[in-house]
């Protein structure tokens, strides 16, 4: 289970839906319940992921009516239920059946089952989907992917208005332009402070081994323009709002369509033509 070192029980007894919530911990996220409870108030994070919805709530509409959004390792389901209070119908998805258990209950006590579904996948689950969203939450999954810029392009591919991620990253705020091209001689340029970088964990971070890459900030700008999207603002620390771009005339000569669908399996009969 992942963030397993910030995974919370209730220190003392709680009655109504507090103690309804007690019997399906740990908890990760603290929601705060429809009778005034919550389900982790002895979070060491703090009231997280409260702190964290206000600085990404004032980038949002404050009406989603009529909004489709994906909510991409959706927890126990917090930031879901914020979007279908604001009247999106949300799809929240996560592969922990743990999660997926407080997710359901919690839209159930909320009462927003008419504007939440709740359903097992992970992020390359999304190669077989179809259905483009206009608001994608894409918070705390990239540095847990084994395969990051694979499921990076997967994801932006459902971005329809807006999407809003957030990733673990390495300390600095540095971002150096890079050349437009680079000779084989040069490559100390790549040690320099603004160089786009990921750090790669082969053992643990806070005794999470899912815990794989730790970007700095000149690598998420260059990852998310790579794949198509445009950064318009910065939610707060880690967090960056963004909105589909296309691709330059570089990425153009870069992408290469096929190459994803060859890895997502999208090209049927492939693999077994290669085997004849």
């Amino acid at each position: 289970m992942g963030d397993a070192a910030f995974m919370t029980r209730p220190s003392r007894p709680g009655t109504g839906l507090a103690e309804e919530a007690a019997a399906l911990a740990p908890w990760f996220h603290n929601l705060h319940l429809p009778d005034g409870s919550q389900t982790a108030p002895d979070h060491p994070l703090g009231d997280f992921p409260a702190f964290k919805w206000r600085d990404i709530a004032r980038h949002l509409p404050e009406d989603l009516t009529g909004w489709s959004a994906l909510d991409i390792g959706c927890n126990s389901g917090f930031y879901a239920i914020e979007l279908a209070k604001r009247g999106a119908k949300v799809t929240a998805i996560d592969k922990d059946p743990h999660f997926l258990r407080q997710a359901k209950w919690a839209v159930d006590k909320y009462k927003l089952g008419d504007r939440v579904t709740v359903a097992e996948a992970q992020v390359y689950d999304l190669a077989g989907w179809t259905k483009r969203f206009d608001l994608v939450l894409f918070l705390g999954v990239f540095y847990h992917l084994r395969y990051p810029l694979l499921g990076l392009d997967m994801v932006a591919e459902k971005v329809g208005r807006l999407m809003v991620f957030q990733t673990l990253t390495l300390p600095g705020e540095e971002d150096a332009a890079a050349p437009e091209n680079l000779d084989l001689n040069e490559r100390e340029q790549m040690l320099q402070g603004g160089w786009p970088k990921m750090a790669f964990i082969e053992k643990e971070l806070a005794s999470d081994p899912t815990n794989w890459w730790a970007p700095n900030h000149a690598a998420i700008l260059a990852l998310l323009r790579t794949c198509g999207l445009r950064v318009t603002a910065r939610a707060a620390h880690e967090i960056y709002v963004c909105e589909p771009a296309g691709r330059s005339a570089a990425d153009a000569r870069t992408y290469d369509p096929a190459e994803l669908a060859s890895a997502c399996g999208r090209i049927p009969g492939a693999a077994s033509a290669a085997t004849q």
